[in-house]
């Protein structure tokens, strides 16, 4: 009796162990990817994440693999800001603004380049994933120009481009020492969104289906 229970009890807690080294892996391997780049040793991301390369590899088969959970953390996390600011924020502009500076953090500039050529864009989770941060980027969008704050010739993809510029990092420069500058200008870009509009914008609004069709 006193053997089954110990067994009982272990297997919860090493199932949560290998949850958090996954979860490890992924975290270092977005910071390396953003940093160096998606070619990065394996052994570099492992001793980021305090694994050993075979815990890694049992976790992830390739770089493609990695590269893949990696975009999959990305798009859900930023995701999960934008459906956190609609839901706490009362003011539509206040929670547009919250989820930009939150897209900020996730280095999506810096990242995406990056893994592009490692990730299967039409993959079902990548499309699902994506279709989702879509819906809640576009809900934010819309529910500012109903609210009269969001000048009406800006666009959701008009947002989307102007965070991954913000957010890339400049030739010879350290992209992770760009951060208070990207926040500090995307303000600056938040409060040229604000309505009433003080300019008319050359073009038209963009969308985040003019985005895709580029693609």
């Amino acid at each position: 009796m006193t053997t089954d229970t110990a067994t009982t009890t272990r297997a919860p807690r090493l199932r949560a162990d290998a949850s958090r080294n996954r979860e490890r892996i992924i975290r270092a391997a977005r910071e390396i990817f953003v940093e160096q780049g998606a070619d990065v040793p394996f052994d570099e991301i492992a001793r980021r994440a305090g694994v050993g390369n075979a815990t890694l590899y049992r976790n992830f088969a390739d770089r493609r693999e990695l590269a893949h959970h990696v975009t999959l953390a990305v798009m859900t996390s930023v995701a999960d800001q934008a459906d956190k600011a609609a839901a706490e924020e009362p003011d539509s502009f206040e929670a547009l603004g919250r989820f930009v500076h939150a897209a900020a953090d996730e280095r999506i500039g810096a990242l995406c380049p990056m893994i592009s050529d490692h990730v299967d864009q039409a993959a079902p989770d990548i499309l699902a994933a994506k279709a989702r941060l879509d819906a809640a980027v576009t809900g934010l969008v819309a529910q500012a120009h109903r609210s009269g704050v969001l000048r009406a010739d800006v666009g959701a993809g008009d947002i989307v481009v102007a965070i991954s510029q913000l957010t890339r990092p400049l030739p010879g420069t350290a992209c992770l020492d760009l951060e208070p500058y990207a926040h500090r200008h995307l303000q600056l870009l938040l409060d040229g969104l604000r309505a009433p509009a003080p300019s008319v914008l050359p073009g038209r609004a963009t969308t985040l289906e003019d985005l895709r069709r580029q693609h």
